[in-house]
């Protein structure tokens, strides 16, 4: 089998967002904002933007494999929204925090939420000991 499979993520993002809606939670989407995402930027804060999915809070919501795209009011202006897949870096319940978390998956995405590089005379930071994985809600 030569081609390559299509990617699990929007799948995921469907469901959580579906089960969400179907519990009476607020789907929330993290996003790592790029250069071919289209957000307001003025409400992007480090590199990142945090998006109400439900229905009541957006109009014409697609979930497509390539990416999501929707109409929603920020400050009483409708915006259009675009987010490429590849940049949604989480979708949770704000409620509750349950959810899922992604690494991105482009090079633009990657380079949006990247930390720092330590300089080449400072050693690394020892990575972070074990234990379960936790979603935090940014904000």
């Amino acid at each position: 089998m030569n081609a390559k499979l299509p990617s699990t993520k929007p799948y995921l993002v469907r469901a959580i967002h579906q089960w969400c809606c179907d519990n009476g939670f607020t789907p929330y989407l993290a996003v790592a904002v790029g250069a071919s995402t289209r957000v307001p930027r003025e409400h992007v804060r480090d590199g990142q933007i945090v998006l109400n999915v439900d229905y009541e809070a957006t109009a014409q919501l697609e979930i497509a494999n390539e990416g999501i795209s929707f109409q929603a009011r920020f400050a009483g202006v409708a915006r259009d929204i675009w987010i490429p897949m590849g940049n949604v870096s989480a979708i949770y319940a704000r409620e509750n925090g349950a959810g899922m978390a992604f690494e991105p998956e482009s090079a633009e995405a990657a380079g949006a939420a990247a930390e720092p590089q330590p300089e080449a005379d400072q050693p690394p930071e020892p990575p972070h000991s074990g234990g379960r994985a936790r979603l935090q809600r940014v904000k």
